[in-house]
């Protein structure tokens, strides 16, 4: 028996070192939520309609996260909710509203440079459609689908200033995006 634990010994040791070298990187870790306010465009190709849907809107999202800050480089998670308004316009005479709005998470890569931070994220989106032809309601659509952003932020202590440019891949759109900028609270 001992010989077997003498074998694991080095074993033991590098574990228990790489534990030790990772626990500061790990009581780096913060947690924090957020909102944001801007602008969404909603671009739509239908091909029995002679012009295409591409109008925006008034946006908001609301989110949280947990961000692990190793030196220069930090990694995160993020999820939220954003409503991407209602844009409306005028499709070959006929008036279409489209109200997508979503949950969404993220995977995030950023990187610090002091209090100016730039970062990259990449995810999902569960989302929902409530689609209106002349002011009467059609069938939502639904569905999930990958989004990325890119984005920075300037901390101010435990505050920081987020301006973010975001792009939502629905199926049967053609481009929705947020162009946002709102605010950080870290803990």
């Amino acid at each position: 028996m001992l010989t077997l634990l003498k074998g694991k010994t080095k074993q033991i040791a590098a574990l228990t070192a790489s534990l030790v070298l990772l626990l500061p990187a790990i009581s780096q870790a913060s947690g924090y939520i957020g909102g944001s306010v801007g602008q969404a465009g909603v671009e739509v190709q239908d091909p029995t309609f002679p012009t295409s849907f591409d109008e925006d809107d008034f946006a908001w999202k609301a989110f949280a996260g947990f961000d692990w800050d190793l030196t220069v480089l930090s990694l995160g998670i993020e999820g939220g909710y954003v409503d991407l308004g209602a844009p409306s316009g005028d499709l070959g005479g006929t008036t279409v509203e489209v109200d997508p709005n979503g949950w969404s998470g993220f995977g995030k890569l950023g990187f610090n440079l002091g209090p100016l931070g730039v970062f990259a994220k990449y995810g999902v989106i569960a989302w929902d459609a409530d689609i209106t032809v002349d002011g009467i309601q059609q069938p939502s659509d639904d569905g999930t689908d990958p989004a990325y952003g890119i984005g920075a932020d300037i901390g101010l202590g435990p505050v920081e200033i987020r301006a973010e440019y975001e792009i939502f891949d629905l199926e049967d759109a053609e481009d929705v995006e947020m162009i946002s900028v709102g605010i950080v609270f870290s803990f």
